[in-house]
C-alpha cells in the first residue's frame, strides 16, 4: 500500500517557500495564512481523532472543509466574511498541492468545487469631520505622549494609512523642507510590497517635524514611551482610547466602534466629499483594484440622496381617484 503524503509537510512548503518566495506575500499576511492553518489542522485532529503530523492531505476531503466552515460560523462565531477569507486560503492551498504533485489534481478539483457564502453588503463606518476634529482634540498637547499621540492620529487621518503602515513609517520616509511646508509627502510601504506617496499637510508636516526632532532618519516615526518603535496594536489602543475621550463632548462618536481602519474610511469619504476624483483616492489609500475604492462613492450617493430627499419639494394632495378612474390622464398615455 501507497503511504499517502502527510499534510503537514505541505503545509510547511507552502508557508516557508511560496508565500513568502513565490507570491512574495507581507509578513502580516502570512500570519493570516499561518492562523488560519493553526485553527484547521486543529479542526482536523479533533475530527480525526489523531495527531496532526499524522494526517494525510486527502483527509482534508471537500466534506471537511465544508465542516470547518460551520465550525467556525457556529462554535468560533466568525463572520460569513471571515469565513470566506479562510475558504480562499484553503483553495489557494490546495493549488499549489495539486501544481506540485499532479497526483492531487482530483483532490483539488473538489475542495476547490466548495462555494464561498454569500455575505450581506458590509455598512462602512466613518467619522463625521466634526467628530474628527473632536479626536484629535481628546489628545494632550501638553505633555509628551499626548503630543505623540496628537500626531499619530493627525497622520492616520492625513493619510488614511493603516495601523500597520502608521507604525513602519520612518523618518527617512517623511519628505519635506522647512522652507515649503506645504510640499511635503511620505512614502507608504503598504499591502503585497506595494510603495505609495501620499501629500501631507503643512499642519501634518509641522506636527511631525515638531515630533522627530533631531532623531537620526533611521529611526521609526512614532515610539513607544520605551522609546521602541510603536506597535500596531498600541495604535489601535491608542485611537480606542481618544475616542472615548472624545465622546464626552461629541456623544455622537459613543454610537460608533472607531478603529484606525474607521479613520481611514473617514479620510477617503472627506476627500470624496471635497471633490478628489476616485482614481486619486485609490492611489492615496494604495488599493490595487478599483473596485475597492468604488464603495466610498456608493456612501457618498447614499449621502446625497437622504440629503435631497429632505429638500423634496412636497406635491398637492391627490384627489384620491384611482389611476384608472383618471380618464384624461389614461386618454393622454393612449395618444403617446
Amino acid at each position: 500500500m501507497t503511504k499517502q503524503p502527510l499534510l503537514g509537510s505541505w503545509i510547511r512548503r507552502f508557508i516557508v517557500e511560496y508565500l513568502p518566495n513565490d507570491r512574495n506575500l507581507a509578513h502580516n499576511t502570512q500570519l493570516s495564512y499561518r492562523d488560519m492553518f493553526c485553527l484547521l489542522i486543529t479542526f482536523l485532529g479533533q475530527e480525526l481523532k489523531r495527531p496532526v503530523d499524522k494526517i494525510a492531505v486527502t483527509e482534508l476531503s471537500a466534506d471537511v472543509v465544508r465542516a470547518f466552515l460551520i465550525y467556525l460560523k457556529d462554535v468560533r462565531k466568525c463572520a460569513i466574511i471571515t469565513g470566506n477569507q479562510r475558504l480562499a486560503a484553503i483553495h489557494t492551498f490546495a493549488r499549489f498541492i495539486a501544481r506540485n504533485s499532479p497526483e492531487h489534481i482530483e483532490w483539488c478539483r473538489q475542495v476547490s468545487d466548495v462555494d464561498y457564502k454569500r455575505a450581506d453588503t458590509r455598512l462602512i463606518h466613518y467619522l463625521e469631520k466634526p467628530e474628527v476634529d473632536a479626536l484629535l482634540a481628546a489628545a494632550d498637547r501638553r505633555t509628551r505622549i499626548g503630543r505623540r499621540d496628537y500626531a499619530l492620529l493627525l497622520f492616520l487621518y492625513n493619510s488614511g494609512a493603516r495601523a500597520t503602515e502608521a507604525a513602519e513609517v520612518q523618518i527617512a520616509n517623511l519628505h519635506y523642507t522647512k522652507k515649503k511646508w506645504n510640499d511635503g509627502f511620505v512614502v507608504i510601504h503598504g499591502k503585497g510590497g506595494k510603495t505609495r506617496r501620499c501629500p501631507l499637510w503643512s499642519s501634518t508636516v509641522r506636527t511631525l517635524d515638531e515630533l522627530i526632532g533631531d532623531r537620526p532618519s533611521s529611526q521609526y516615526v512614532f515610539l513607544s514611551r520605551l522609546g521602541e518603535p510603536i506597535q500596531r496594536y498600541a495604535i489601535w489602543n491608542c485611537v480606542k482610547k481618544y475616542a472615548k475621550t472624545a465622546a464626552v463632548n461629541m456623544p455622537s462618536i459613543a454610537s460608533k466602534e472607531v478603529s484606525p481602519h474607521v479613520i481611514r474610511h473617514s479620510t477617503a469619504t472627506h476627500l470624496l466629499r471635497a471633490g478628489v476624483d476616485i482614481n486619486t483616492i485609490r492611489d492615496w489609500l494604495g488599493h490595487v483594484e478599483i473596485s475597492t475604492t468604488n464603495i466610498y462613492a456608493q456612501i457618498d450617493l447614499e449621502m446625497k440622496a437622504k440629503a435631497l430627499a429632505k429638500c423634496e419639494i412636497t406635491e398637492e394632495k391627490s384627489s384620491g381617484k384611482r389611476w384608472r378612474d383618471q380618464t384624461e390622464l389614461m386618454e393622454f398615455l393612449r395618444n403617446l
